[in-house]
């Protein structure tokens, strides 16, 4: 890294930008956590040292009475009251809004526009394709993405959810074609889903020296160590998806992370972000938070250097996901 990077900072390659090395997940704006909630969790975040804040254009409409787009409401009402948009790196994602679903151009065009509205800006520093729209050609996807770039309206591109194929293909188009070049990807990564990362998108993030900000870094919650049984699970908005993870292999995770956690005086969840922010390929996880204390055990986690043998012992015991 630059010796020019703030302290404590980590710099999205081929960019000017410096992020804190965890980014806050604001898939609960709007969903678990109300607005006032959420303004609160977001202020403690930057008092904290946090600058990134990730969101998608589809946050939350499942939950019963929205249609989506409220978590980029609730952000930029944020913003806008406490006028500190320049201190917040923003990104945001296309392709999932029920209303603004795959990446033609005119959906692109227009689901960008809702986003700035809502977000009450006029750029979006970091914006993804959220879902890859397969049967759409990869030189259509990246004009209308390099059309944003080139307007102002986004600063740089980032890529969610596409087979490492498409991805490439894209890396490849925006080169030869002297289009905007993505610069961070985000996939899912965690202690419990090792596999699919490490084989396929680590080796095309080095190659390409691409940002990663794996999302689902705790495993939906079940990496806190606060869910031991099923019962444990019942009505909790990620019950169903903590319940994939709640078997034998899983939990012996859980208790490494416990062992660490105890010795070094730490919060479990600590631990596990502190585990992935050591991989060579990750920039910064994304993790979410419904409270302040929540929040701290979120935070302390690029400071927590992890030692060799206990990067090992988490390694080890994670290997039946690798």
């Amino acid at each position: 890294m630059s010796k020019l990077i703030t302290a404590g900072m980590r710099r999205i390659d081929g960019t000017d930008i410096e992020i804190f090395p965890l980014g806050l997940g604001g898939n609960t704006f709007g969903n678990t956590t109300d607005a006032a909630a959420s303004e609160t969790v977001l202020d403690a975040f930057l008092n904290g040292g946090g600058n990134f804040i990730d969101t998608a254009d589809q946050y939350s409409f499942w939950k019963p009475g929205n249609r989506g787009g409220e978590s980029e409401t609730i952000l930029g009402e944020w913003m806008q009251k406490r006028k500190n948009r320049q201190k917040v790196i923003l990104a945001t994602k296309v392709g999932g809004h029920p209303e603004r679903k795959g990446l033609t151009p005119d959906n692109i065009a227009i689901a960008v526009e809702d986003s700035l509205r809502r977000l009450r800006t006029d750029y979006i520093d970091l914006y993804y394709a959220h879902f890859d729209d397969e049967p759409r050609p990869i030189e259509e996807i990246a004009s209308s993405f390099d059309e944003l770039v080139k307007a102002g309206k986004v600063r740089h591109v980032g890529i969610s959810n596409f087979t490492p194929e498409r991805i490439e293909a894209w890396m490849r188009v925006a080169k030869e074609n002297n289009l905007a070049v993505p610069v961070a990807l985000q996939p899912e990564y965690s202690l419990v889903r090792r596999k699919k990362y490490e084989q396929s998108y680590a080796p095309i993030a080095q190659k390409h020296k691409l940002a990663v900000f794996p999302y689902f870094a705790l495993a939906s919650g079940f990496l806190t160590g606060k869910y031991r049984t099923k019962k444990d699970l019942e009505g909790k908005a990620r019950g169903q998806a903590v319940a994939a993870h709640m078997n034998e292999q899983g939990l012996a995770v859980v208790d490494t992370l416990r062992k660490i956690a105890s010795a070094r005086n730490a919060a479990v969840a600590t631990v596990a972000l502190a585990w992935i922010l050591k991989k060579p390929t990750v920039t910064a996880p994304l993790a979410s938070a419904t409270s302040v204390q929540q929040l701290k055990e979120l935070l302390a986690a690029p400071k927590l250097d992890l030692s060799d043998d206990e990067m090992s012992e988490l390694d080890a015991i994670s290997q039946p996901f690798a």
